[in-house]
């Protein structure tokens, strides 16, 4: 055994341990410490990595041990608790240390980059500026904003402009004026006394219970199940105003970078301390601003997606984790970390309180809040005047339908714009139509790379597979039989907006999906568009279920709720019954009354029923008997591990190894099974073939036992050489 100093160093591979490497030369191993990143050789190459630990051993002979090339930094730019909870889930989630830290850290930071602040470009008010009073300016409302805000801001920049809605030609408007103007800033600790920029709304007697409830510091999670429009968004803010006035820091999670734009308005225009955002939105040099601005304790609030939950708090005093139900929450390639679930774990080692927002919990989180593990705090009525949607359930079966609508559907959109309001209609399918059909031979247009069919998209006209990305012409006569009477099947949310512009020329169309809001600023367009509140009609797949505020919006309308009740993944129904109550939450979030049509074939079917005329909880229950007597989570734990290849028998062959190492390691019993290997739902996708195994257990503590040392025998394996392999704990979809 070789004597050190050595280092034991994190390295952006895919395999799972800590390389081993000497000192380098002139360097004190005692000015070593863990977090600083280490330039080291790696094959014929060179990587950069994080320190781990500096050690006296290594089961390595010395002459094996080759010395680090530079030490990058004088002190660790990862501090050590952070490192610690990348760690621990790289562990839980049985991922390669060196790659759960590369995605845990900004990228100029792994690519070199010092850990330090640029100056940004900052505007504030002139002399002049601040001798103009409250409401100047009021003929020109963009300028008026930027005034107002900037009253009650010592100063704002790009970002803080763009959350406001503010562009350049505002801004340089008031330049011109002497009201404003700009200057390099260096960002550091702030020192405004101030929390608040403007006063808290007033809270109901549900609001002001759950919020007395919540914890100001030390460990506790809780589960704000609040309907939609209740108020959840008024309790997280002040919740974090009284962190802010301990002096501590405040990490809020959001599921979608769509989200993150609104929020961060709300709470700039709340709070006079900085708000920062983090999100892949943003460019490199952006994002580690605000994650070295979360370290200094700068930023005193931060909002992100899911890899926020790794930003480094120099004070911290409250995680909130919005819509924690929503899938978005977990990666689903490479490190396969969920962001809800770390939140947990974070919160614990942190000491302190959690907030889990939704208003249709996850079933996990709902059984672990019955079991009195998370506290469970309940808002049934709707925030101020605002009253729950009336919901129709409307059977369309031997209805004439026209492009998917039913009648009495279009006259409801049309009754609702005629009297001035906004309909919103949801359609969980992008593109024209989910395929095209030959009318003579039958032939349907597959996926030549996978087993699905390819979606009719119409601008521009092309053939589209949603699940690898491939994309072709249409053609114009059928390959099969040469005939040209091809026709599109069924209703995507391009042929709903175009039909709808059809029967309604006078009032706006607006779809919101993934190919609607490609480019920069599309989505902040159209929102923007919406909340002018119009008369108009919005139709979307499920971007328009996440959390937005649409105060016109009086009638929902859902067309195809029933691919969920039928799904091959057991989750299927759970996320069906969450998604429609999302989108029916979007109706009558105002003073103005609303209304939900939902078109079903299967109206009788006793979840839609219990769903829609009972609510979520009743519903929840029914799925709970289920996935009891299925002995399914939250009963039971599970892991998936899946193969890739593009020959079948490989892919099969690899997992057949993989469960007698298994069962080898924890036994069949009635409290640990298999399922598999089978072929994954969908058993081709981008030219290869996927096949996956499950391992059920009733303690997690068993899966994770066994999974460190099945993973390194199935890294040794030469079949694993062969194919593409995963380790998934805690699955979230069976795809």
């Amino acid at each position: 055994m070789a004597q050190g100093p050595y280092l034991h160093i994190a390295l952006p591979t895919p395999l799972r341990r800590l390389f081993h490497y000497r000192v380098p030369p002139g360097v004190d191993a005692a000015t070593l410490a863990p977090g600083m990143r280490v330039r080291v050789p790696f094959g014929h190459q060179q990587l950069l990595g994080i320190l781990v630990r500096v050690s006296t051993h290594s089961d390595l002979p010395p002459e094996q041990l080759r010395p680090a090339l530079a030490v990058i930094d004088q002190k660790a730019v990862v501090p050590s608790e952070v490192l610690s909870a990348v760690l621990w889930a790289a562990r839980y989630y049985q991922s390669p240390p060196g790659e759960a830290l590369h995605t845990a850290l900004p990228v100029l930071l792994r690519q070199g980059e010092a850990d330090q602040l640029r100056p940004q470009t900052v505007w504030a008010l002139t002399h002049e500026g601040k001798g103009l009073p409250e409401g100047a300016l009021k003929r020109a409302p963009k300028q008026a904003a930027l005034l107002s805000a900037l009253q009650r801001h010592p100063h704002l920049n790009k970002e803080d402009l763009d959350a406001l809605e503010i562009n350049r030609a505002t801004v340089k408007a008031l330049e011109d004026k002497a009201l404003v103007t700009a200057f390099e800033h260096w960002p550091e600790v702030a020192h405004e006394t101030r929390i608040l920029a403007e006063p808290p709304l007033t809270l109901n007697n549900e609001q002001r219970e759950a919020l007395a409830q919540i914890a100001t510091e030390g460990f506790q999670v809780s589960l704000l199940d609040g309907a939609t429009g209740s108020g959840k968004t008024e309790i997280y803010l002040q919740a974090i105003e009284r962190v802010l006035a301990q002096g501590r820091q405040a990490l809020v999670l959001v599921p979608e970078i769509g989200l993150t734009p609104q929020t961060l308005a709300r709470f700039k225009a709340r709070f006079a301390q900085p708000v920062v955002a983090m999100h892949s939105g943003l460019n490199d040099r952006e994002r580690l601003d605000a994650w070295l601005m979360a370290r200094s304790g700068q930023a005193r609030i931060v909002i992100g997606t899911r890899s926020a939950i790794f930003a480094p708090l120099a004070q911290p005093g409250i995680l909130i984790v919005d819509e924690e139900h929503d899938t978005s929450f977990k990666q689903q390639d490479g490190f396969r970390y969920n962001a809800r679930d770390l939140a947990v774990v974070r919160a614990h080692k942190l000491g302190i309180p959690l907030i889990m927002g939704t208003a249709t919990p996850s079933l996990e989180t709902l059984h672990n809040a019955r079991t009195g593990r998370y506290q469970h705090l309940r808002l049934t009525a709707r925030a101020g005047n605002a009253r729950a949607p009336a919901i129709h359930l409307q059977d369309i079966r031997r209805q004439p339908l026209d492009s998917g609508f039913s009648q009495s559907t279009l006259d409801a959109i049309g009754a609702a714009l005629a009297d001035g309001n906004q309909a919103l209609v949801f359609l969980n399918r992008r593109g024209y139509a989910p395929t095209l059909m030959c009318h003579d031979c039958g032939w349907l247009a597959e996926c030549s790379h996978c087993d699905t069919r390819m979606t009719v998209h119409q601008s521009p006209r092309h053939l589209h597979c949603h699940h690898c990305d491939h994309q072709r012409a249409l053609p114009q006569r059928c390959p099969n039989c040469k005939s040209s009477r091809l026709q599109v099947q069924g209703q995507g949310t391009e042929r709903s907006e175009e039909r709808l512009q059809q029967l309604f020329p006078e009032y706006p169309v607006l779809r919101i999906d993934r190919d609607s809001t490609r480019g920069k600023n599309r989505l902040h367009n159209l929102l923007t568009q919406i909340h002018k509140g119009e008369p108009g009609i919005l139709v979307g797949t499920q971007m328009l279920a996440k959390g937005h505020h649409f105060p016109k919006v009086t009638l929902v309308v859902i067309l195809d709720a029933d691919a969920g009740l039928f799904s091959a993944d057991f989750r299927g129904p759970e996320r069906m019954g969450q998604l429609l109550l999302q989108v029916a939450g979007r109706a009558g979030r105002a003073e103005d009354p609303g209304e939900v049509i939902l078109q079903s074939h299967y109206t009788e079917h006793p979840l839609v029923l219990t769903l829609m005329r009972q609510g979520y909880h009743p519903f929840a229950d029914l799925i709970l008997q289920e996935r009891r007597a299925t002995r399914l989570p939250p009963f039971r734990h599970l892991v998936l591990i899946r193969a890739e290849s593009k020959r079948p028998e490989n892919a099969a062959d690899f997992l057949q190894v993989a469960r007698r190492e298994s069962e080898q390691l924890l036994p069949p019993s009635p409290k640990a099974s298999y399922v598999g290997p089978l072929p994954a739902p969908m058993e081709k996708r981008g030219g290869r073939f996927r096949y996956q195994l499950q391992v059920g257990a009733d303690r997690r503590q068993d899966l994770q036992t066994i999974l460190p040392t099945l993973a390194e025998r199935l890294e040794q394996s030469p079949l694993g050489k062969r194919v593409r392999w995963s380790i998934d704990v805690d699955p979230q979809e069976q795809s």
